[in-house]
């Protein structure tokens, strides 16, 4: 014969295991559901960062957007066009376009963008690395600043940290049929 104290005792277990193995069961058929989505889904600077990297090689021309070759403000343009962002054509329009949200240099993540005065824009790669269209005469790529060619101001795009779904990002082809 059992006493009050252990009969209680026992009457809780059945339904705390039974709680715990059915959330242990829901934990195993969400998890692999969640995990394919997330490998699907990517943040838009990167993928318009990833745009402008496939780029890499192509010539400088001043004005271009494309596809054979860009300008700074071009190949940017194009990038975040592929995330549906319109930032404007010139560097001029991208810091007047209220799409940018000004961020200190240690907050800049791949993807966001680095501006060499007003008249200059290139991609954050890492650290003191940059990626985009230098000059005239130079190749698409990557450019370590240092003190006497580094950003002025450094600014996250509003709306490219949200994800996107990746199969309508995976054609890298240039937008608008060109």
């Amino acid at each position: 014969m059992r006493k009050d104290g252990e009969q209680l005792k026992f009457s809780f277990r059945k339904p705390v295991v039974m709680a715990f193995a059915a959330l242990t069961m829901l934990t195993f058929t969400v998890a692999p559901a969640h995990a394919t989505t997330q490998s699907n889904r990517e943040l838009r600077r990167i993928i318009a960062y990833d745009y402008a990297v496939a780029q890499a090689g192509k010539w400088y021309c001043w004005g271009g957007t494309g596809p054979s070759c860009y300008d700074c403000s071009g190949l940017v343009y194009e990038a975040y066009l592929r995330v549906d962002i319109d930032l404007g054509r010139t560097t001029y329009d991208m810091l007047d376009s209220g799409e940018l949200i000004r961020i200190r240099a240690g907050q800049a993540r791949r993807g966001d963008l680095a501006f060499f005065g007003d008249g200059h824009v290139e991609f954050v790669d890492h650290g003191p690395v940059t990626f985009g269209a230098h000059t005239t005469g130079q190749q698409i790529g990557w450019i370590t600043t240092n003190g006497d060619w580094h950003p002025s101001a450094y600014y996250r795009v509003r709306g490219a940290g949200r994800v996107l779904d990746l199969l309508r990002a995976v054609d890298l082809a240039p937008v608008r049929g060109r």
